[in-house]
């Protein structure tokens, strides 16, 4: 007798039964379909376990960082310099550091990871956990000059790769010539400049430095000819600025005092919006007219993206603090530098925006490159 497919019935052995048999041996009662619906009941409870499972971990996981949160900071933070022991960017950000532990009650590790202008010790922090423990004192040079020199090999972006918490300083450059200079002002120097295209250079610690970026940005604005001189070493530039080498030289003030102080180069002016409180007497490239040619090194701090919100407020509301310390103040104004930390979380980013298209327009158009 033939059956049609549709009366075929899977057997246990896997052959193929007669519906009539099937029913006889009582798989009419459903017995041989059990094990499948059986199977499906059970792969849906361990589905729904699964389910539950993850979103226990998950709760449990918030749970944790939100107490981590909570009780943050409960060890050690690392506070890292992206720069070398001694120099002023270090020694301003230790005493902030030691502001911080009093504040905290924890202790701040300064960490200095110096090394290709700055970029070393950004990167490593960009690749920190986000919990708080590892902390940038930032500087535009890695951030905001870097970026637009050509270095594809950079690991982190400015704006994504970081919460930028609070600024700390800003400081404007001065322009220095040597002592026995036919000019005095900044008016005469462009002067001599203009009488004498190409025949005035100007030293910098290396192309593509803040200090190369100022005196591009003011033969700009003042339509003059300069011509660059990189070195390797700022000890040895200041050297050939005292010996008559070098022509005038932009630098910050903790490099030039003491040959200010000596009177081995002279002030022209410098590159502020406003006077230096460190020396009054200095007119502005503002005042001068060349607005084009206002520009400063900046400092702020800032943690890994995606730190919680709430840690990101604890050390924002320290170091509103700490920087309001008149010890800090005073050490700023020494240096040359004026406090920006009235700067949050919601300026810093318009503020990074701002310095980075400034200084990508002056590097495009001096042809500058990383070298």
């Amino acid at each position: 007798m033939a059956f049609a497919p549709a009366q075929l019935l899977e057997g246990a052995d896997g052959a193929s039964a007669p519906k009539g048999a099937a029913a006889r041996s009582g798989a009419g009662s459903g017995l041989s379909r059990r094990p499948g619906r059986a199977m499906t009941r059970a792969l849906a409870r361990s589905f729904l376990c699964l389910v539950v499972a993850m979103a226990l971990a998950l709760h449990a996981s918030a749970a944790r960082a939100q107490t981590a949160a909570e009780s943050w900071p409960s060890r050690a933070i690392t506070w890292v310099v992206p720069f070398g022991a001694g120099g002023v960017t270090d020694l301003v950000s230790r005493k902030i550091a030691e502001l911080l532990r009093t504040r905290l009650g924890q202790p701040v590790v300064v960490e200095n990871r110096p090394g290709a202008g700055g970029t070393i010790g950004t990167e490593f922090v960009a690749r920190a956990q986000a919990d708080g423990y590892t902390v940038l004192y930032a500087s535009g040079g890695p951030m905001t000059i870097q970026p637009n020199l050509g270095l594809t090999k950079l690991s982190y972006d400015p704006l994504k790769s970081y919460v930028h918490i609070r600024g700390v300083s800003s400081s404007n450059q001065i322009l220095v010539a040597t002592a026995a200079a036919p000019y005095n002002t900044l008016a005469e120097f462009v002067a001599y400049a203009k009488a004498n295209p190409g025949k005035v250079n100007f030293g910098s610690p290396g192309p593509g430095t803040a200090q190369h970026l100022a005196g591009e940005m003011f033969k700009a604005a003042a339509g003059i000819k300069l011509t660059h001189v990189p070195y390797k070493s700022g000890a040895n530039q200041m050297t050939d600025m005292m010996s008559g080498v070098l022509d005038v030289s932009f630098d910050y003030l903790t490099v030039l005092r003491p040959l200010i102080d000596t009177g081995k180069v002279k002030v022209l002016g410098t590159t502020g919006a406003a006077r230096m409180a460190a020396l009054p007497d200095a007119p502005t490239v503002l005042e001068a007219g060349y607005p084009d040619a206002v520009n400063a090194g900046s400092t702020w701090v800032s943690v890994p993206a995606g730190t919680d919100p709430k840690i990101v407020g604890k050390l924002s509301e320290a170091l509103a603090a700490v920087l309001a310390d008149p010890g800090i103040a005073a050490d700023l104004t020494t240096n040359g530098q004026v406090s920006i930390a009235d700067k949050g979380q919601a300026e810093m980013v318009p503020f990074i925006v701002d310095e980075t298209a400034r200084y990508k327009r002056v590097i495009e158009s001096a042809g500058i490159g990383a070298q």
